[in-house]
């Protein structure tokens, strides 16, 4: 294994006469910041001299993945129609089968990448490399073939899990933490590029958390490790020899390396491996609300020191979020004890806690933290295209909301009709919208519906009035509405007061 941090001996002062009291403000800083510099380089990763050492150990336990799918074709060309017993029947039957075979059916084979992550036999790699695959071979590093039986996959975060009977102990790998690689850290891949076998290159994390719209749970790790077509599944170590990430995409306008690469993190990636090994399938969990991200404005009018968190637009009935109490406009800043830094993060950590689990949820509201207790529940096929639902409607005036640059209405069966509102619908609905307004600057269109201002229901216009002017008393500088867009769902909107 590579040591990547050098052993320095402890830094001392060099001996030197008695300073004079006065001089003793300049030294003391110098001297810490020297201290500083030199610990922070004790403690950076260093580039080693060769990752022969590392590569050699590793090779063993990374595996070619061989597969073949019987694809259905059109029939090639029919022979042509000869009087039985034509001498030239033989003649026209051996050249056909010899320049048209039967085109029904071919064999496809593709190949990939995978390692091995348990000595009795189980193999990692992407879904996509062994997707609709008939037969599945996984080919050791020193050539020996063996079948492979899919134990199980999940799409949302392209892994798979295979199972082959080993003649030999196996060479198997152990994740590392993924969640303290930094970018700038040296990485190794080995994989299959092109069939070529096993092939190592190296290079650095270039970033962290890209989202490149592969599944719900994007959060890849980016690489310039040299990444091509066949590496698909296969690792990216750190220098400790710990598999942190499976290589699965890259970014290329011609199909070759360009020096982007994305891996799935191993924080991402090992417990969805253990449910697959344990299970055969994944079972998330899930808490039954819709979120949106907080940003600068939404945070001052909620009273937030910086815009972090997930801000709960709405509530799916009967989920685990409405037998909490949670509310539409609770901010969720931690779940189960981590950090809800960005509303990306929510999803994927509630996907990650077990099905079943008692939880306590930390959340923003009315300018004060409180901690609510859920019980999450396993997330269903059609469980994110369940909509939320608000009962209820009333009468009342239309007016106007300069402030806002909105003209405002009370639902009428007239405008239920003309704007296709559902017939429960409670709010105000929004009738015309000023140009170049500060609701216009918002996307707010006419048909819109404001179901709270402030995280207050309204059912007239006076009652957005009313918080309106509370608010330019209190010197805010916006609102925050509750909007149902229709078919767009609901959402959470800050917009600005415009002074009169």
């Amino acid at each position: 294994m590579i040591s990547i941090a050098p052993v320095l001996a402890p830094v001392q002062a060099p001996a030197m006469a008695p300073v004079r009291p006065r001089w003793n403000w300049f030294l003391a800083p110098v001297l810490a910041l020297a201290l500083i510099a030199v610990s922070g380089a004790a403690n950076a990763q260093t580039a080693p001299d060769s990752f022969a050492d590392l590569a050699e150990k590793l090779l063993p336990s990374v595996v070619n993945i061989s597969t073949t799918q019987v694809i259905e074709g059109r029939p090639g060309m029919e022979l042509p129609k000869l009087p039985p017993g034509s001498p030239f029947e033989d003649f026209f039957k051996e050249f056909f089968d010899r320049n048209h075979p039967d085109q029904r059916s071919r064999r496809a084979t593709s190949l990939g990448s995978g390692f091995i992550v348990g000595a009795e036999g189980y193999v990692v790699t992407n879904n996509h490399v062994i997707q609709d695959a008939d037969e599945i071979t996984v080919i050791l590093h020193d050539n020996t073939r063996l079948k492979a039986e899919l134990v199980g996959r999940d799409k949302k975060t392209d892994i798979a899990v295979l199972k082959v009977k080993p003649q030999s102990k196996l060479t198997a790998v152990k994740f590392g933490d993924s969640d303290s690689a930094r970018v700038g850290d040296w990485v190794m891949a080995i994989g299959n590029p092109f069939g070529l076998g096993g092939t190592v290159t190296a290079g650095i994390i270039s970033a962290r958390g890209r989202d490149i719209n592969a599944g719900p749970y994007d959060d890849f790790i980016q690489t310039d490790a040299s990444i091509n077509r066949g590496n698909s599944g296969g690792p990216m170590f750190n220098l400790k020899g710990r598999v942190i990430g499976i290589n699965t995409a890259i970014f290329s306008p011609s199909g070759g390396s360009v020096g982007i690469g994305f891996a799935i993190p191993a924080s991402v990636a090992s417990p969805v491996i253990k449910q697959l090994i344990k299970h055969g399938q994944v079972r998330r969990g899930w808490l039954g609300v819709h979120i949106q991200a907080v940003t600068d404005e939404i945070a001052e009018t909620l009273g937030l020191k910086e815009a972090s968190g997930a801000l709960v637009a709405s509530i799916i009935p009967d989920g685990p979020a409405e037998k909490a109490k949670m509310k539409a406009g609770d901010v969720i800043l931690k779940f189960d004890g981590r950090e809800v830094s960005k509303m990306r993060r929510l999803p994927r950590i509630v996907a990650d806690t077990e099905v079943g689990k008692s939880v306590d949820i930390e959340v923003w509201r009315d300018n004060k933290k409180v901690t609510l207790k859920a019980k999450v529940e396993e997330l269903g096929e059609t469980a994110a295209e369940v909509a939320a639902k608000t009962p209820g409607s009333r009468k009342g005036r239309e007016s106007t909301i300069d402030a806002l640059g909105l003209r405002l209405s009370s639902i009428t069966p007239k405008l239920k009709s003309k704007y296709s509102l559902d017939k429960d619908l409670k709010g105000v609905v929004v009738t015309k919208v000023t140009e170049s307004g500060p609701a216009a600057e918002k996307g707010i269109r006419p048909g819109d519906v404001i179901i709270e201002i402030s995280q207050q229901e309204v059912t007239e216009p006076a009652d957005i009035a009313k918080k309106v002017a509370e608010a330019e008393e209190a010197g805010r500088k916006s609102v925050l509405l509750l909007l149902d867009g229709g078919q767009g769902g609901l959402r959470f909107v800050a917009i600005r007061i415009a002074k009169g």
